[in-house]
């Protein structure tokens, strides 16, 4: 071997493909789907058919990261997740140079001739993004403001030009990798204000196609509590009025979210309890739950929180007794 295949033989890169990093969503059977979930996975379905990336956006709690997975179920395709951190860079998403393979070869095979040779070569090992890009999964990038915005720079040649910068990833130079046709993205993030959130290049923005989230509505709420918990309904109804009527306590409050809904209904199946005001589980529940200082709402320097709950169950309750059993228990917003 000469000097310059040798120098040639150095630089040959190794592609390692890992074909374990993707998933299959499939709906399970707790999933609700009323028509207000229905008319989110239109919406999005539309703008990923057409080629565009689908942006869920919204703060925590609101279904985002549910939302994506069960959009690009309806794909039919495998699904890789990244989720974002302040700590990624590219190589982190795109793939890096993992080390090195060292070959040598011995020929002795006349003995009075000894002959050696040996050659390095780089090992690469591609990272989610580039499996993604080259087998035509659906990529879900959960949180993808919590990484730097630098650290997404390779997504802009992905969306706009369907190409991949690899640089040095095959002899000769040739980094380049034509994205997939079947390649789309479902990205979700929470709102700037958020701790650890970055803010986006407008570049990237202006690729993706954004659905703001709220809250469910309330019928998809309560269809959520029974699902995940096996209540009968009118617990699940009360269990979901209280909750909407404290996300109404103080300035720009998010929570609670169907998270507490869930956690309540769970606690009153597991020790068979109600939602009734004379149901000591129902009132320690809500309380350990709901007590949350998200609202800010203080007397004195200290938060009244705990009140709030109590006013609020008192007032979802007593709503209740109030209505007529033969009619039907009365609509909170």
């Amino acid at each position: 071997m000469s000097g310059e295949q040798r120098q040639r033989a150095a630089m040959t890169v190794v592609k390692v493909e890992s074909r374990e990093d993707q998933v299959t969503p499939e709906a399970s059977s707790e999933f609700v789907e009323t028509s207000y979930v229905q008319n989110l996975t239109n919406r999005a379905m539309a703008y990923l058919e057409v080629g565009y990336p689908v942006h869920f956006a919204g703060p925590a709690g609101t279904g985002k990261t549910t939302l994506a997975f069960h959009v690009a179920a309806q794909r039919g395709r495998p699904v890789v997740l990244i989720h974002g951190d302040d700590e990624f860079n590219s190589s982190d998403l795109v793939g890096r140079h993992s080390g090195y393979r060292k070959q040598k070869l011995i020929d002795n095979f006349i003995h009075s001739v000894l002959k050696t040779e040996e050659s390095m070569n780089i090992t690469w090992m591609d990272n989610r993004l580039t499996l993604a890009c080259k087998e035509g999964f659906t990529l879900i990038y959960d949180e993808f403001t919590r990484s730097r915005p630098e650290a997404n720079n390779a997504l802009l040649s992905i969306l706009e030009e369907k190409i991949l910068n690899l640089p040095k990833m095959s002899r000769g130079g040739e980094g380049y990798l034509e994205v997939h046709p079947e390649f789309r993205a479902i990205f979700t993030s929470n709102p700037e204000e958020y701790a650890g959130v970055h803010k986006t290049q407008d570049a990237l923005m202006d690729r993706l196609i954004t659905i703001n989230l709220g809250h469910f509505d309330r019928e998809t709420e309560i269809q959520i509590a029974l699902a995940k918990s096996g209540l009968p309904f009118s617990d699940a109804e009360v269990i979901v009025d209280v909750v909407r009527e404290l996300r109404g306590i103080g300035v720009n409050n998010h929570r609670p979210t169907i998270r507490a809904c869930i956690a309540i209904a769970k606690i009153l199946a597991y020790k068979g309890a109600q939602a009734h005001k004379d149901d000591a589980v129902f009132q320690w529940a809500c309380r350990d739950v709901l007590n949350t200082d998200s609202a800010k709402v203080t007397r004195g320097g200290q938060s009244i929180m705990a009140e709030k709950v109590d006013e609020v169950i008192q007032a979802v309750l007593g709503a209740y007794q109030e209505a007529s059993p033969l009619t039907t228990r009365p609509h909170l917003p």
